[in-house]
């Protein structure tokens, strides 16, 4: 028991925080435990796992074999914080990962214990193993490539279609679902892309490149400002109420169009110039917490912790409110961050408004209560938003920390006045990953009212 409890404390240890309530900081490290729970190791001491497709017994060939990747949820805040908390443990997941792709022939999608379930949509392993190999990580990046391009190419899922129309037809199998499984795709798409570029892969990456600018070719609507459901034809489908939701039986996933209007993380830029500008994207990004509206009889249980048509208990919406950032109001993410911190997790045993879902959830609170998230999918850009904490000391490994310091913090002072880093001044609203994997420390200053701090067009992300 003794042993036990040194080892988790060794892992809760990775970053320490000061300030903050009671409450708070308890939140904080019942939220670690539950990011440090899966993935786990599978194989057994002498390296055997279960191969449960097959029903045989391999053997791992080199370091950890993971499994329990709820890819769809971790991808977006769960796997990014692993990358920093735990970077010796990602060499061994891509491995896994690829190891995977070679037995399956595709990337996992939702894998548990050895055995594909394919739930959920899109292409989600795509965004992890990209940017973990941006990151700079020792992986194979051609191997990686390869496995990518060969889990988007595939025509299950609805793919073989997307290479025929550009998009997901509505009318036409599988015809639920189409506009958030078209999204997925584009996202992982727009990393592949990434990656091609980075490798000199020409047309790997306009080809990609291309696909994940689907989004705007042919998903969102300009009458409406939503992201709709589009016919073989070419027609958007009819009868349309954004409001409504039909669980796994409509157009979206788990939610509604006013939350599937802003699943484009990949390209944050372009989706504004979908609405006409940043004014037009601002009053539109607003309304969205202020709206409220019928869903309907059908409408999925998974829409929840509902802040007007913002559903922190779904991960569809987790990078949402980070979006501001992008368009130079920082100050208008940070009264809404607190607002969800305080209020969408508690320390009672229904402390999360929605599905833990292997640790996303919880990860979001951990990179935002430091002040910290990653909206783009892969590459690790880390967007500021408004630190709950005084202080945070995390361990980055190599014997190194980085800390991060929140001066005059209060439940009053949210608004980032000014920062440093490493006693320079800063005046990006957001970090890149190795940056924070270098070590050192990252101070703000905080204050009551908002400030200019990261609104130039420079200093955004």
């Amino acid at each position: 028991a003794q042993e036990a409890r040194e080892k988790w404390n060794a892992d809760l240890k990775r970053i320490e925080i000061e300030g903050g309530t009671k409450d708070q900081q308890t939140i904080f490290y019942t939220a670690l435990y539950h990011t440090l729970i899966h993935p786990n190791i599978l194989q057994d001491v002498n390296g055997d796992y279960p191969a449960m497709e097959s029903n045989k017994v391999l053997k791992q060939r080199e370091g950890n074999r993971y499994t329990v990747f709820s890819l769809w949820d971790t991808y977006r805040a769960a796997h990014p914080l692993m990358t920093i908390i735990h970077p010796e443990k990602q060499r061994d997941i891509v491995q896994t990962m690829l190891h995977i792709y070679e037995q399956q022939g595709k990337l996992p999608v939702w894998h548990l214990v050895g055995n594909e379930t394919d739930c959920m949509v899109g292409n989600p392993g795509i965004p992890v193993l990209i940017d973990i190999a941006l990151k700079g990580f020792d992986v194979d990046k051609n191997k990686v490539l390869e496995a990518a391009k060969a889990s988007a190419m595939r025509d299950e899922r609805g793919m073989g279609l997307l290479k025929k129309y550009g998009y997901l037809p509505c009318d036409l199998d599988p015809e639920y679902e189409t506009v958030a499984k078209g999204l997925e795709y584009a996202l992982a798409d727009a990393c592949i892309a990434k990656l091609a570029k980075q490798l000199g892969r020409t047309e790997d990456y306009k080809y990609f490149l291309k696909r994940s600018q689907s989004y705007k070719d042919h998903y969102f609507d300009k009458n409406t400002g939503f992201m709709r459901g589009k016919t073989s034809g070419g027609k958007f489908r009819e009868p349309f109420d954004p409001f409504n939701s039909v669980h796994r039986q409509d157009d979206y996933t788990e939610g509604n169009a006013w939350q599937y209007a802003w699943l484009v993380p990949h390209d944050v830029h372009g989706l504004v110039q979908c609405f006409g500008g940043e004014k037009p994207f601002v009053a539109k990004l607003d309304s969205l917490f202020i709206l409220e509206g019928k869903m309907g009889a059908d409408a999925s249980p998974d829409i929840s912790g509902l802040i007007g048509q913002y559903a922190h208990g779904n991960e569809p919406s987790h990078h949402i409110i980070y979006m501001y950032n992008y368009v130079g109001m920082p100050w208008k993410a940070a009264p809404k961050l607190r607002q969800v911190m305080n209020t969408l997790y508690t320390d009672g045993i229904d402390g999360l408004s929605g599905n833990e879902d292997v640790g996303q959830m919880s990860a979001w609170y951990i990179l935002s209560s430091m002040g910290l998230y990653q909206v783009e999918p892969a590459g690790g850009k880390y967007v500021f938003g408004s630190p709950l904490f005084k202080k945070a000391v995390v361990n980055v490994g190599g014997g190194k920390t980085f800390t991060i310091e929140a001066k005059n913090n209060s439940a009053k002072n949210i608004y980032i006045q000014r920062a440093k880093l490493n006693g320079k001044p800063y005046t990006r609203s957001y970090i890149d990953y190795k940056d924070i994997m270098r070590g050192g420390t990252l101070e703000f200053v905080m204050g009551e009212k908002p400030s200019s701090f990261g609104t130039k067009a420079g200093d955004r992300p």
